[in-house]
C-alpha cells in the first residue's frame, strides 16, 4: 500500500495503477515496505483501478508474481542500519508496466479498501499479542540480569537498588494492564465485530506500543553495555520494534481517532 513521496496515514493518497488492458491489468508505481517481498513467490499490490469513483472505492488489490516481467525488487530497505533478509524485510518495489492477469485481482474491483480494512483490525491485536510477548521476553532478561549483576564487591546485585525495584514493578503492572486492554478488545472484536471495536482497537495500538518501548528501554538500561550489542536480543528488538508506533497507524492517528469516537458519546448530555 505505502508509497515513497506519499502520507503512508492516509490511504487515499496513492499514485500507483492498474490499468486494464484486454484480459490483463498493467500496473505502474513505486512502492516501499513492501513487507517480507525478498524471497516471496507473489506479492500483494494496492492499486488504483477506478480513479473517478468515489475516494473509498478507487483502489484494488492484486496478486503480482514476483518473477512478472516490469516487477522489480529495487532493494531491501535499510532500517536502523540493517536491510534485513526474508520475513524481516521491506522492499522498494517499482512496476513498470507489470502485466498480470485480472483473474489476480482480490475481491471485487474497488473494495481494496474494504479488504485492507477487514485486515487492519484483527491485524493490530495480532501485532499487540506479539509486542506483549516482545515485552515478556525482555521482563525477563531484565529481571535476570537484575538478579545475577553484581555491582559491589560485597555481592550486592543490581536488583538490590531500589531504582531497579521500581523499573520492575512499572514494567509488570504496564505489561499486565496491555494484556488485558488486549483481552478486552478481542473479546469485543468477537461480540460484535472489528468495525464495532474501532476505539479498543486504536487504544490498544498505541498503548501497548509505548508498554513495549518502555520495557524494552528498561531491559537495555539495565544490561548497560551488554544491552547495546547484539549478544542479547534487546538491541534487535529496540531497534526493529520502534517502526510498532509509526505501521498500521501512527500513536498520533489512532488517539485522535479515539478523542473524537469519546467526544461524539458526550454530545447533547448534561454533566452535573
Amino acid at each position: 500500500m505505502t508509497e515513497v513521496s506519499l502520507a503512508g496515514s492516509n490511504p487515499l493518497m496513492m499514485d500507483t495503477t492498474a490499468v486494464k488492458d484486454g484480459d490483463d491489468y498493467v500496473i505502474n508505481g513505486q512502492k516501499w515496505y513492501t513487507s517480507s517481498a525478498d524471497g516471496a513467490s507473489f506479492a500483494i499490490v494496492m492499486a488504483k483501478t477506478n480513479p473517478k469513483a468515489p475516494p473509498y472505492l478507487q483502489a484494488s488489490m492484486i496478486i503480482v508474481p514476483c518473477d512478472t516481467p516490469g516487477f522489480n525488487l529495487v532493494r531491501n530497505i535499510p532500517v536502523m542500519g540493517h536491510t534485513g533478509e526474508g520475513y524481516f524485510s521491506h522492499a522498494e518495489i517499482l512496476y513498470q508496466n507489470c502485466r498480470v492477469p485480472r483473474k489476480n485481482l482480490l475481491g471485487q474491483e474497488g473494495h481494496g479498501f474494504v479488504i485492507a480494512q477487514e485486515r487492519l483490525g484483527p491485524g493490530r491485536i495480532h501485532h499487540c499479542m506479539r509486542w506483549i510477548g516482545i515485552c515478556n521476553r525482555a521482563f525477563d532478561l531484565m529481571c535476570a540480569r537484575a538478579r545475577d549483576r553484581v555491582i559491589s564487591p560485597d555481592g550486592r546485585t543490581l536488583a538490590t537498588k531500589q531504582i531497579i525495584q521500581s523499573w520492575i514493578a512499572e514494567c509488570a503492572a504496564e505489561i499486565q494492564a496491555a494484556r488485558l486492554m488486549v483481552l478486552h478488545a478481542a473479546w469485543r472484536i468477537e461480540q460484535d465485530g472489528a468495525k464495532a471495536a474501532r476505539k479498543e482497537i486504536s487504544l490498544i495500538k498505541f498503548k501497548v506500543a509505548n508498554v513495549m518501548q518502555m520495557v524494552l528501554d528498561h531491559a537495555l538500561q539495565v544490561h548497560g553495555g551488554l544491552g547495546m550489542t547484539d549478544d542479547t536480543i534487546l538491541a534487535f528488538f529496540f531497534r526493529h520494534e520502534r517502526a510498532a508506533r509509526i505501521y498500521d497507524g501512527a500513536d498520533e492517528m489512532h488517539k485522535v481517532s479515539v478523542a473524537k469516537q469519546i467526544l461524539r458519546d458526550y454530545e447533547g448530555r448534561q454533566i452535573k
